[in-house]
């Protein structure tokens, strides 16, 4: 007998540019909301996930750090975590400037999501298995409504 467990998996639900400022003086100043939303798939056990941080950044220059305490999702089931991010007025160097100058012409603007989390799971006798999710991906934006351009981002397998 072979078991395949489904591994529980991190992605990025949806997400929401709520604030962009942007000065002529290079200062760069957002606020935004992303919903992580860890799942389960595992109908045979109940998935535990810690050590779970995420960075955002924009061109290398980073905005926030994301944390979540250790927490469980059950059997066949998923859990959202709804992150509020909001910047200070961030001073930009020319060559972010033109970066963002750039996405305001192309209307489009994009920020790095890079983050992980431990899991681990029990399978029948066997015992525990744990493992890292890592998830490496753009958000991508429209400046000027603030409406998320959804592009895969999770942690399972491709």
């Amino acid at each position: 007998m072979v078991i395949h467990p489904r591994i529980p998996t991190l992605s990025v639900a949806n997400a929401h540019l709520d604030t962009m400022q942007y000065s002529q003086a290079g200062l760069l100043e957002t606020a935004m909301n992303i919903i992580i939303r860890a799942k389960n798939d595992n109908s045979k056990a109940h998935a535990s996930f810690s050590d779970t941080s995420f960075i955002l950044s924009f061109q290398g220059l980073v905005l926030a750090k994301l944390v979540a305490d250790p927490f469980d999702v059950s059997k066949n089931s998923s859990t959202d975590f709804n992150y509020v991010v909001t910047s200070s007025e961030i001073p930009l160097d020319s060559a972010r400037m033109h970066q963002v100058d750039l996405a305001l012409k192309k209307k489009v603007i994009t920020f790095d999501f890079k983050g992980n989390s431990r899991t681990q799971w029990r399978v029948s006798l066997l015992g525990s298995v744990k493992f890292w999710c890592h998830l490496n991906c753009q958000l991508r934006f429209h400046p000027v409504n603030g409406t998320y351009i959804n592009s895969r981002c999770s942690s399972k397998s491709k």
